[in-house]
């Protein structure tokens, strides 16, 4: 998603208050009325929910762990982590993926059976809102990368190539698209208000499926076995009679 598509915060409560029937004002943030004053919470909500809600490429952060065999195994996640994004743990001093993440029986059980010494890879649990490792106490010197979902989904008006969690000032920019996060912010306004919001919703919905489509390449298709060529239907993916027909 192109980031040039961002607007400032006052300039997207002045356009739900336009499209729901309130006249805009100079500084909606700063304003005491009570409908801008429940917009402001709404939008940070807004924001908050759109950053769980995919896997936002502009929103995409890697994380590194080296270890050390005098560790506990239990690692801090970064201040803003959201989520992890599912395969991409890496265990580099290796070369594999990752193990896990390991279930709590799993867990449970590799500890229960001291399988440490006769572990050959590392595996991964999220836990108690840390980073877990096994072999537990881990082997010196093991790179662990994984990338997450960073929870800054905002930007700060006086220094925009620093990212923040909420919105604070007027001339704060949300990271998402202006026409996603004002026809979300729309449809949370109507919601509380008691308004009806089905148009509302099915338009943001229009809007979510159109940018989630896009945020990332698309692979080519290939139904077939060959690396050279992209044959969709050929000898190497049709059997060798009947071709689909009884």
């Amino acid at each position: 998603m192109a980031l040039t598509t961002t607007i400032t915060a006052n300039e997207i409560l002045n356009r739900v208050a336009a499209e729901v029937g309130i006249a805009p004002v100079a500084d909606p943030y700063a304003s005491i009325d009570p409908i801008f004053i429940q917009m402001r919470y709404l939008l940070n909500t807004a924001g908050e929910e759109l950053m769980q809600a995919f896997a936002w490429e502009f929103l995409t952060e890697e994380h590194e762990i080296i270890t050390s065999d005098e560790d506990s195994g239990v690692y801090d996640l970064p201040d803003d982590f959201g989520f992890m994004i599912n395969q991409t743990g890496w265990d580099r001093t290796n070369n594999v993926p990752l193990g896990g993440p390991l279930s709590a029986q799993d867990w449970t059980y590799l500890k229960g059976r001291d399988l440490a010494q006769n572990t050959l890879y590392a595996s991964f649990r999220i836990n108690t809102g840390k980073f877990h490792i096994f072999p537990n106490p881990p082997p010196n010197g093991l790179e662990i990368n994984f990338e997450y979902i960073s929870t800054n989904w905002a930007t700060d008006a006086g220094s925009p190539e620093t990212r923040q969690p909420e919105i604070i000032l007027g001339s704060d920019k949300p990271l998402f698209d202006k026409t996603l996060v004002t026809r979300y912010l729309k449809v949370k306004y109507l919601d509380a208000a008691g308004f009806d919001t089905t148009k509302a919703q099915d338009d943001f919905v229009t809007t979510f499926n159109f940018l989630t489509g896009y945020d990332k390449a698309a692979p080519i298709l290939n139904a077939g076995r060959s690396t050279r060529t992209y044959p969709y239907l050929s000898v190497l993916n049709l059997p060798d009679t009947g071709y689909g027909f009884p």
